[in-house]
């Protein structure tokens, strides 16, 4: 099935507003998770009553980690329509998907009103979120990377996160506001809606700029697209690459669900810190990952992205327990807020470079596909897992920086990988196996062109 691109592809009008729109998508599905985990305890108390903090958490963690186990799903139903259809329409798609789940959680009645229905619609709208997630965030870098100038693929794609921690700023903006001119009961009861209700009302604005986007010149230049079935079928070929690609993006989902979703709960239940210092360091930590982000993007494309890879994940692998360790021994607002800061840093380089690397590494014909399904798999097996595995963890141990062992592993996997896809040199290995269609046909390399 071989893609043909005609001489002179058509351009993006303006790739600065081809950004603002593609990532606008992400801004309500972060804002939306970052307030799922900061509420957790209110959240649990309004839906999943217990007369255990720990066990009404957990419930809650649960099912946010249960929505996440959708992501696969999304990714390889609606990035297998994303590959087919087009960049433009898939991603309008997610987002209506995303809209619907938000408005589900938002508007859900308590368990106290209508029962154990409260849950299950809660669970409906995780799932539906986490059905869309699957392809927002591999839909939103492909995009980026197709729109690309030469060698700055990596700087493009940094975009996606960096989107991200845009909402994570707003969203504890309104949570710093509202806790300070709401007592603390009042919030628990009814005023931890208020963020999700601002969240439904920013909807209409997300679909204008969604609507408006225009289609990559790339995706458009390809003169046949493949069928699902050939999608699924390239995809299960190369499951090699989708391993090694959701290897490389796990401690990307681990250190940024810890660092944003599950630090002010971190901070409040386990470290006895105030709601507002909680919400201060992840505000700041919003700052960092935002400014993180593009600079390791462009670093990768200076150097490569194996050298940067390596680093950042040996630097998490050696420091993130005793850092922890150091925090919980005597917490404060100051130390709470610099091991913040290291996680950033990490999180920030690691994940500004590791998108560049994955979009190169998938065979390009699936790329969404392919991407989106290894970030699907890191994000729902390690990463949307981490605010769960985090409380059971200081529960069984009684160790309050055992969450350091978790994002240790998430470390070693990431070398692993990245030792694998890199054996050496500055440019991936041939990790991905030649697609052969049903019909007799010249077979076309699926390694990404470089930038």
């Amino acid at each position: 099935m071989p893609q043909i691109f005609i001489a002179q592809a058509p351009t993006v009008k303006s790739r600065i507003g081809a950004i603002l729109r593609a990532t606008s998508g992400n801004f309500l599905e972060q804002f939306d998770f970052f307030l799922f985990g900061f509420y957790a305890s209110a959240i649990g108390k309004a839906f999943f009553p217990s007369e255990s903090e720990t066990a009404s958490l957990l419930n809650t963690f649960g099912v946010f980690w249960l929505g996440a186990l959708m992501r696969p799903v999304g990714a390889i139903v609606l990035g297998a329509y994303i590959d087919k259809i087009g960049r433009r329409q898939g991603l309008i798609v997610t987002l209506s998907l995303m809209a619907i789940g938000t408005v589900i959680i938002a508007f859900c009645p308590s368990y106290a009103t209508i029962g154990i229905a409260a849950p299950i619609i809660v669970l409906v709208g995780r799932l539906l979120q986490g059905f869309s997630a699957g392809v927002e965030v591999g839909g939103v870098s492909v995009y980026l990377s197709e729109i690309a100038t030469p060698g700055k693929r990596g700087f493009y794609t940094s975009f996606q996160s960096s989107s991200q921690q845009v909402a994570i700023f707003v969203a504890a903006i309104v949570g710093y506001v509202l806790n300070e001119s709401m007592s603390v009961e009042t919030v628990a009861a009814w005023g931890w809606r208020i963020p999700f209700f601002l969240g439904c009302l920013i909807i209409p604005l997300i679909f204008f700029l969604r609507r408006t986007l225009e289609e990559t010149p790339e995706f458009l230049a390809m003169k046949k697209h493949p069928t699902a079935r050939e999608v699924f079928s390239s995809a299960l070929t190369n499951w090699r690459v989708i391993i090694l690609g959701m290897m490389i993006a796990i401690l990307t989902t681990t250190t940024f669900y810890f660092v944003t979703v599950y630090t002010p709960t971190f901070g409040r239940n386990v470290l006895k810190l105030s709601t507002q210092d909680a919400l201060l360091v992840t505000l700041l930590v919003a700052v960092s990952n935002f400014i993180w982000n593009p600079i390791g993007g462009a670093v990768s494309d200076r150097v490569g992205r194996r050298p940067v890879l390596l680093t950042i994940a040996g630097l998490a692998l050696v420091t993130t327990y005793p850092a922890l360790h150091w925090l919980v021994s005597v917490p404060t607002f100051g130390k709470m807020l610099v091991v913040a800061m290291m996680f950033s840093f990490y999180f920030g380089i690691y994940s500004g470079t590791m998108l560049g690397a994955l979009v190169e590494i998938v065979p390009s014909h699936v790329r969404t596909t392919c991407f989106s399904l290894a970030f699907a798999l890191a994000a729902a097996l390690f990463g949307t897992f981490t605010p769960l595995a985090s409380t059971w963890l200081i529960d069984r141990t009684d160790d309050k920086a055992s969450p350091g062992l978790w994002l240790m592993l998430a470390a070693l996997l990431g070398i692993i990988a990245a030792l694998t896809v890199y054996p050496g040199t500055a440019k991936p290995s041939k990790v991905a196996k030649p697609f052969r269609p049903e019909e007799p046909d010249k077979t076309l390399g699926l390694q990404a062109a470089p930038r």
